[in-house]
């Protein structure tokens, strides 16, 4: 194995990769209220989750692993090690992850190692995950991978749209008012990452018209889209990821496409009915 890619638990994997020895998930841990603090790992039950999240009036929040789990995740016989992170602007995994690197060369030495801000979460770390992979396979050099993966990060475009906005309320980024409103008239707010930050692009009065938007956005904004993959993820609304899934490819031919459910520090970003999509 001449290569592993270390990802945080917000980075969804499909199936078969988080069972490949070049991959590992280091899970962060989230809480809600007093009673509920769970590692988001394999056991991780999105349905309990959901349910915690709507029955406490405080905000979920999410710990970030500690620099010594990166460390010892860096551990390893491959020659190069990757760790891929949700937006330091959301969280302080990317520190931890680089603090790690740092306690690594300090006990064990050289290694190539490279840790790269995704400036986005959940399927825009999935897309840096592949990339990596990808140019591994290809031989590329250790340098110019994480050259490609810079420019990579600066290209990708990550688009959200959010079924509730109670998460958006508890945590101060939208008032009782607005929330209160937007819910009454059924409001549906199309999001994206902005340099690492969440950024609100329009709005569209239910969600079937906030995903329109969302998809004539992704479209207008995406270049070289069949070099590209569209990756979708969904919390708890299969539905409507595969609506956009079809909406994308009936205009624009992609080189593949991956759909997948959220995981724990997704969901918690996501909520229940939220769709994420990055190009």
């Amino acid at each position: 194995m001449s290569y592993k890619i270390v990802v945080d638990s917000c980075c969804e994997l499909p199936g078969e990769l988080k069972k490949d020895p070049r991959f590992e998930i280091v899970p962060l841990t989230l809480i809600v209220g007093e009673d509920y603090e769970k590692l988001d790992d394999e056991h991780f039950n999105q349905r309990e989750f959901l349910d915690a999240v709507a029955a406490c009036p405080k905000c979920p929040k999410s710990a970030c692993p500690s620099p010594e789990r990166y460390m010892e995740a860096y551990r390893t016989q491959a020659e190069h090690v990757y760790a891929v992170t949700l937006s330091s602007q959301l969280s302080g995994s990317y520190n931890s992850a680089v603090l790690g690197k740092n306690l690594y060369h300090d006990a064990y030495g050289e290694k190539d190692i490279y840790v790269v801000d995704s400036r986005s979460a959940s399927c825009g770390e999935t897309q840096l995950a592949y990339k990596i992979m990808e140019y591994e396979e290809e031989g590329l050099s250790f340098a110019e991978i994480t050259e490609k993966i810079e420019q990579y990060v600066k290209e990708m475009h990550t688009y959200f749209v959010l079924e509730t906005l109670e998460t958006l309320r508890k945590n101060g980024r939208l008032s009782r008012v607005k929330a209160l409103v937007a819910s009454t008239l059924n409001i549906k707010p199309l999001m994206a990452g902005d340099n690492g930050s969440i950024v609100q692009l329009g709005q569209g009065i239910g969600m079937k018209k906030a995903l329109a938007k969302l998809v004539e956005t992704a479209v207008n904004d995406v270049r070289n889209a069949e070099t590209r993959r569209l990756m979708i993820t969904h919390c708890n609304n299969p539905s409507a990821a595969e609506s956009v899934r079809k909406s994308i490819e009936e205009k624009i031919r992609v080189k593949e496409v991956l759909v997948m459910d959220t995981a724990g520090v997704s969901s918690m970003y996501a909520n229940d009915g939220g769709v994420i999509v990055t190009l």
